[in-house]
């Protein structure tokens, strides 16, 4: 299914747009000057392919609920606060992505067993922690469409109880008596951490290279999709090149799961996203798409970048601003074409296993990774 989509934007300042076919164009209007751009059906189709989760969500429903139950028993603490913040955020729904991935790996990779049960509810909590410790560091006000836990119980509490979300999860990986399963996601939680601190060190800089930034996007969001796939694949006993190619499914799936999440911070409505729109932008992040905007726009809006993303003096006008000058160079199309790619390269990345149900759940899941609005 291929859908279609032709922009029109008129912006009530002065701006140098330059979008992607290199053309723009001024226009009196009753005696203000505006700068209109229309991009024409060529350059504002987007054709991607619609995918979806529900397949894969039908397939994995008797080992999610089994997964579930873990989750449910092992947030428990004689601690009242620690299962109350975590209940908070784990029954604010998500999608469980990360812990579908090792159902699904595992099931792929021919498991009849629930050895990978264990290793999804970990994985599990090790995202739910890293989502409370990142809404502390960011002052996040919104998680999955509810009040940012640390904004009810407080940030310390919301570490700490992330903390031991972390410590339930090496518990469990324990239990497997996987080695190899407790080393892929010791790496994943380790890497994790490297990739927040790096996006904090440069989350401000206007100068991040594409390249840095998809280091960083990896090693913070992408691990863990790698990883989660991996151990699916190790809990099954499967040879060494279907294990590669499952964490390199994950992997770049992964990647286009962050960059489509950076996309829709401007292309997306708080109502759908669970979180507000524009908090990237207000909290100064260098993402994909603002950092395309701000290589393709002129000179004229080198000031307007510097003050709203690299000081962060910003008014409420700014957002709306920063979502139309990144719309109309292009560089939210470019980051979505980018997702894309990787979102192919996970499928190919498939074609090691005979074609099957799984198979075919893992590649819808990836198109809906690109074509999803949430």
């Amino acid at each position: 299914m291929l859908s279609g989509l032709v922009l029109s934007l008129t912006l009530t300042y002065p701006a140098t747009i330059v979008p992607r076919n290199g053309s723009s164009r001024r226009i009196a209007n009753g005696g203000r000057r505006k700068e209109i751009l229309v991009l024409d059906a060529a350059a504002a189709t987007l054709p991607r392919k619609s995918g979806s989760v529900d397949r894969l969500v039908r397939l994995a429903e008797t080992d999610m609920a089994g997964v579930n139950r873990l989750i449910t028993e092992r947030m428990q603490s004689d601690v009242p606060i620690i299962p109350a913040l975590a209940e908070h955020l784990i029954a604010a729904g998500g999608k469980r992505l990360r812990p579908l991935l090792t159902v699904a790996a595992a099931r792929l990779a021919g498991s009849d067993n629930d050895h990978c049960l264990k290793l999804a509810a970990a994985v599990e909590f090790i995202h739910t922690a890293t989502l409370l410790h990142d809404d502390v560091v960011d002052g996040s006000a919104l998680r999955r469409g509810k009040v940012a836990a640390h904004l009810i119980w407080g940030g310390a509490q919301s570490v700490l109880v992330g903390d031991f979300l972390f410590a339930r999860a090496f518990e469990l990986m324990v239990e497997t008596n996987s080695m190899k399963a407790l080393e892929i996601l010791a790496r994943a939680s380790r890497v994790i951490a490297e990739g927040e601190v790096m996006q904090l060190m440069r989350s401000h800089d206007l100068n991040l290279s594409q390249a840095l930034y998809l280091e960083i996007i990896q090693a913070k969001t992408a691990e863990l999709f790698a990883a989660a796939s991996e151990a699916g694949a190790v809990s099954a006993g499967v040879d060494v090149a279907k294990t590669d190619a499952l964490k390199a499914y994950g992997l770049q799936l992964g990647l286009a799961f962050q960059l489509v999440d950076d996309a829709l911070d401007y292309g997306g409505a708080t109502e759908t996203l669970g979180k507000n729109a524009g908090d990237d932008f207000r909290e100064g992040k260098a993402t994909l798409p603002l950092l395309l905007a701000i290589a393709r726009s002129g000179p004229r809006e080198a000031e307007f970048w510097e003050r709203a993303v690299g000081r962060r003096e910003q008014t409420e006008a700014d957002f709306r601003r920063a979502r139309e000058l990144i719309i109309g160079t292009g560089a939210l199309d470019a980051t979505l074409d980018l997702a894309t790619d990787y979102a192919d390269k996970a499928k190919a990345a498939l074609a090691i296993f005979p074609a099957d149900e799984w198979r075919e759940a893992l590649e819808d899941l990836a198109d809906f990774a690109v074509s999803r609005r949430a």
